[in-house]
C-alpha cells in the first residue's frame, strides 16, 4: 500500500461477528464505503474464516449468513474504477465457503508456507539486527537447524539468545546463545525433575538407543545431540540436525525414520526385558507415520498405487482392514528391525548409556567417537530425500 500510494485498510473478521442481527453486515458495509471513498484503497481481512466459513445445509446462522452475503456483494460490485483492492488471510482455506473463492472474489490464492534455509538466514539477519554478535555467531548453521519454524519462531529464538547473553553479564551473543536458545523453542525450558538412579539408568538406555539407531541409520538421521536432562515434557531427547531443506522423503527413509523413533523403546525391552510409558511421543510419531505412508502416499506393499482416504469417497469395510493391517505391518517391521540391531549392537549402546549417565548430555562429535567401530546400515543411504526430525523425546506426553 505504501508503495503503491494507496490507503490501507486491516480489519479481522471476527470484528464483523455479532450477536445482534445486522451489525456484522453493516460494519462491513461501512469499511467498503470507507475504502471506496478513498480510493485506490486496499481492505485486508485477517482471519478470513472467521465470517467466511461454509455455509452448510444443518441448521444456519442468519447473523452470519448476513454478514457473508454482504461480503460477497462488496467483492462483487467492485468496477475497475474503484481501484480496491481485497486481501483475506486463513489458516483453514478449506473450511471457506466455495463463494468466496469464485473469480472476481478471492480468485488468487497464495500459500505462505515456512520460509526455506535462504529465507530463515534473512530472517534472523533482521532479527538479529542491532544485538551484538560475537565472532563466533553463524547465522547460516542457525539457519540449518531451524528447517520448519516459521518467522515468528525465529524472532523467538534471536530474543532467546539475548536473553541467555544477559543471564551470564556478557557483552556479546555468543553462538552457544544461539544453540540454547534453540533448545529452548524447540524443546521446552529446562526442568529440575528428581529421578531415581532406576529411572536415569532407563532414560540413558532410552536415549542412547535412540542415539545409536540415528548413526546406525546413516546421513538420514543427523544427529546433534542427545541429553537425558528434562526440558519441557519429555524427561530427555534427542537433537537432530538435516543438512538441507528437502521435500522428496523415499519409503525407505521413512521407515528409517521409524525405526529410530522406536528404538528407545527397543533399547529398553533388549536391556530390560520390558518397556516403560516413556515411549508415548514416539509412537505418536511413528503412527503419523505409517498413517500418511498408507493413507496418503500408496507406500505399503499391498496398495502402492492409490490413496486410502475416506474424505472423498466411501471405503469398504475391507479396504479400512487392509490398510489398519498394512499400518500395524509398517510399524511392526521397523520395531523388529529395531530390535535386531540394538541386539546386534548392544555393546555400543552400553558405552553410550554409560557416558550419558556420567555426563548427562553428548554433543554430536563425542556420539561419534564412542561409535566410532560401528558403521551405518540403512538401507537409504543413496536416497532422494532426508526426513526433517527435529527432537524425539522420551515421556508420556514429551516432545
Amino acid at each position: 500500500a505504501n508503495e503503491s500510494g494507496a490507503r490501507f485498510y486491516a480489519q479481522s473478521a471476527s470484528a464483523f461477528v455479532e450477536m445482534f442481527a445486522g451489525l456484522g453486515a453493516a460494519r462491513i458495509r461501512k469499511l467498503f464505503e470507507e475504502a471506496r471513498k478513498n480510493a485506490p484503497s486496499i481492505v485486508f481481512i485477517d482471519e478470513l474464516d472467521a465470517v467466511g466459513a461454509q455455509r452448510t445445509g444443518h441448521g444456519f446462522n442468519r447473523e452470519q449468513d448476513q454478514t457473508l452475503n454482504q461480503l460477497l456483494v462488496e467483492l462483487d460490485g467492485f468496477e475497475g474504477a474503484n481501484q480496491v483492492v481485497v486481501m483475506g488471510a486463513s489458516n483453514r482455506i478449506q473450511d471457506l465457503d466455495p463463494a468466496l473463492l469464485r473469480p472476481g472474489r478471492f480468485d488468487r490464492q497464495m500459500l505462505v508456507a515456512p520460509p526455506d534455509l535462504a529465507g530463515r538466514e534473512a530472517i534472523l539477519r533482521v532479527h538479529a539486527r542491532g544485538k551484538p554478535l560475537a565472532a563466533d555467531v553463524d547465522l547460516n548453521q542457525t539457519a540449518r537447524q531451524t528447517s520448519g519454524l516459521t518467522g515468528a519462531d525465529l524472532a523467538n529464538i534471536c530474543n532467546e539468545a539475548a536473553i541467555f547473553a544477559g543471564r551470564r553479564s556478557d557483552v556479546y551473543v555468543t553462538q552457544r546463545d544461539f544453540d540454547n536458545a534453540i533448545e529452548r523453542v524447540v524443546a521446552g525450558l529446562q526442568q529440575k525433575k528428581v529421578l531415581t538412579d532406576k529411572e536415569r539408568r532407563i532414560l540413558s538406555f532410552h536415549e542412547g538407543g535412540h542415539a545409536l539407531m540415528a548413526h546406525l541409520m546413516g546421513s538420514a538421521m543427523e544427529l546433534q545431540k542427545v541429553t537425558i536432562v528434562e526440558r519441557g515434557d519429555a524427561l530427555g531427547y534427542a537433537f537432530y540436525l538435516p543438512e538441507e531443506d528437502r521435500y522428496l522423503h523415499t519409503k525407505e527413509e521413512l521407515v528409517d525414520r521409524m525405526v529410530v523413533a522406536l528404538a528407545g523403546r527397543a533399547a529398553e525391552e533388549v536391556v530390560f526385558g520390558r518397556v516403560t510409558n516413556g515411549a508415548a511421543n514416539d509412537l505418536e510419531k511413528v503412527t503419523e507415520i505409517a498413517r500418511a505412508m498408507v493413507f496418503e502416499w500408496g507406500m505399503s506393499d499391498m496398495v502402492s498405487s492409490r490413496t486410502m482416504r475416506a474424505d472423498n469417497y466411501a471405503l469398504s469395510e475391507e479396504t479400512k482392514r487392509l490398510r489398519d493391517s498394512e499400518q500395524a505391518r509398517l510399524t511392526d517391521t521397523a520395531y523388529t528391525e529395531a530390535l535386531r540391531l540394538l541386539q546386534k549392537h548392544r555393546v555400543p549402546l552400553d558405552r553410550l548409556a554409560a557416558a550419558l549417565l556420567e555426563k548427562e548430555t553428548l554433543m554430536r562429535e563425542e556420539v561419534m567417537a564412542i561409535l566410532a567401530d560401528v558403521e551405518p546400515e540403512s538401507r537409504a543411504s543413496d536416497s532422494v530425500g532426508v526426513p526433517r526430525v527435529v527432537a524425539s523425546g522420551s515421556s508420556g506426553s514429551g516432545v
